[in-house]
C-alpha cells in the first residue's frame, strides 16, 4: 500500500510540475486554449500503468491542484470538462483496443479541446466560440500525436514486470 501511495504521489507531482512548466512555455499561436498538453502525458501513462481508476484519480488531483495554484475556478471548470471527456474516451478506446497508445493520446488531445470549448460556450453563453474549433482540432491532433510518441517511448522502456 505504501508503494502504491508513493507512486500515486510521484505521478501527481510530476503532472503538477508539467502543468507549471507548460505555463512557462510561450506558444507562438495567437489562439486561446492551445497548449502542449505535457500533463496529459502523465494521464496517458497512468492509464496504461495504473488502469482507469488510478489514472482518473491522478488526472482529477492534477487539475484541482494546478487550478487552485495557478489560475482559478474558471480554469478548473474548463479543465475538468476537457479532462473528464477526454479521459472517458481514452479509457473506452484503450479498453476496446481501437487504437495504439499514440491514437489514444490523439483522442485525448482532441476531446480535451472539445470539452473545453463546449464548456466555454455554456459559460459564455455564446456559440461563436466554436469558430475556434477547427484550430483546436488541429492543435489537439498535433499535440496528442507528440505526447503519444513520447508516451509510447516511455512505456516501451518500462520493465516488462512493472506493476503497482
Amino acid at each position: 500500500m505504501a508503494k502504491k501511495m508513493s507512486i500515486y504521489g510521484m505521478l501527481v507531482a510530476t503532472a503538477f510540475l508539467f502543468s507549471y512548466l507548460e505555463s512557462l512555455i510561450p506558444i507562438p499561436i495567437p489562439i486561446p486554449g492551445i497548449k502542449l498538453g505535457l500533463a496529459n502525458l502523465v494521464t496517458l501513462l497512468s492509464l496504461y500503468i495504473l488502469g482507469e481508476k488510478g489514472a482518473f484519480t491522478i488526472m482529477i488531483a492534477r487539475i484541482l491542484l494546478s487550478g487552485f495554484t495557478f489560475s482559478g475556478m474558471a480554469t478548473i471548470l474548463y479543465s475538468l470538462a476537457g479532462g473528464i471527456l477526454s479521459f472517458f474516451l481514452m479509457a473506452l478506446s484503450k479498453r476496446k483496443n481501437w487504437f495504439s497508445i499514440i491514437g489514444i493520446s490523439i483522442i485525448g488531445g482532441v476531446f480535451h479541446n472539445v470539452g473545453q470549448i463546449c464548456m466555454a460556450a455554456v459559460v459564455l453563453k455564446n456559440t461563436a466560440i466554436f469558430y475556434y474549433f477547427g484550430f483546436l482540432l488541429i492543435a489537439g491532433c498535433v499535440t496528442g500525436c507528440l505526447i503519444g510518441i513520447v508516451g509510447k517511448t516511455i512505456y516501451k522502456r518500462l520493465p516488462k514486470n512493472f506493476t503497482i
